[in-house]
């Protein structure tokens, strides 16, 4: 009990001077998950959009799928993207395999499903309102897709931010195409488990705690989007 009560000592210490070693792997860490969001929100918001929207042969097999792959598991992407990104694989000439890079790209391949996934059916609901309206008016789908996608920002920013929280927490995916590499493709997820190994439990506790606060932040601004957005809709 007296190492543990220790190395929480330790670990708040570390927190209170902002430990460089700790603060390096927590910016690495959001440059990573902020840069595979925005990736994984650039794929995943437009495709998420033509679902709810057009009527097409497949389109159910489509839903299925990315709601399938909502599950997807993570060891499983880092060693598709491992494959792709090999010195034998397709992309092996780019030289991302163990760099931040492949990192960014495990986590959205990881997250891209979940935001096509809640971003069809958030959408589908409000078109199924809008969709006379847009029929009389012969709006392109496209028009249609940016019109949907504008009044659901609410609901939208939840979904983005659940997305967040899925690639933050990632730590399969990207030790399997970073390598955990000290200073270089070392994130809070993998840092944990490597300093829980070495017996450092202060590093991982203090790491652990900024995890904790990160998600703490994540849902609280969930349930801030959303009290805004009841706030809106009564407006």
């Amino acid at each position: 009990m007296q190492d543990f009560a220790n190395s929480f000592s330790l670990a708040f210490e570390l927190l209170w001077r902002f430990d460089p070693a700790l603060g390096e792997i927590v910016f690495l860490s959001l440059r990573v998950t902020f840069a595979a969001v925005l990736i994984a929100c650039a794929i995943g918001l437009p495709i998420g959009a033509a679902l709810a929207i057009l009527r097409f042969p497949g389109r159910g097999l489509f839903v299925v799928l990315f709601n399938t792959l909502m599950g997807l598991p993570p060891v499983v992407v880092g060693l598709l993207v491992y494959m792709l990104l090999s010195n034998a694989g397709p992309l092996g000439v780019l030289r991302l395999l163990y760099t931040p890079g492949a990192m960014i790209i495990a986590q959205s391949v990881l997250v891209t499903p979940i935001i096509v996934a809640l971003t069809h059916q958030v959408l589908s609901d409000l078109n199924a309102e809008y969709a006379d309206t847009f029929r009389s008016m012969v709006v392109p789908w496209h028009k249609a897709a940016v019109t949907l996608l504008w009044d659901a920002r609410y609901a939208l920013l939840t979904v983005v931010l659940a997305g967040f929280g899925r690639a933050i927490a990632e730590v399969g995916a990207v030790i399997i195409v970073g390598g955990n590499i000290n200073h270089v493709t070392r994130v809070m997820t993998t840092a944990i488990a490597l300093e829980t190994s070495k017996g450092d439990l202060a590093l991982a506790l203090a790491l652990g705690l900024v995890l904790l606060m990160i998600a703490l932040a994540v849902n609280a601004a969930v349930m801030a989007v959303r009290a805004s957005a009841r706030r809106m809709a009564y407006a």
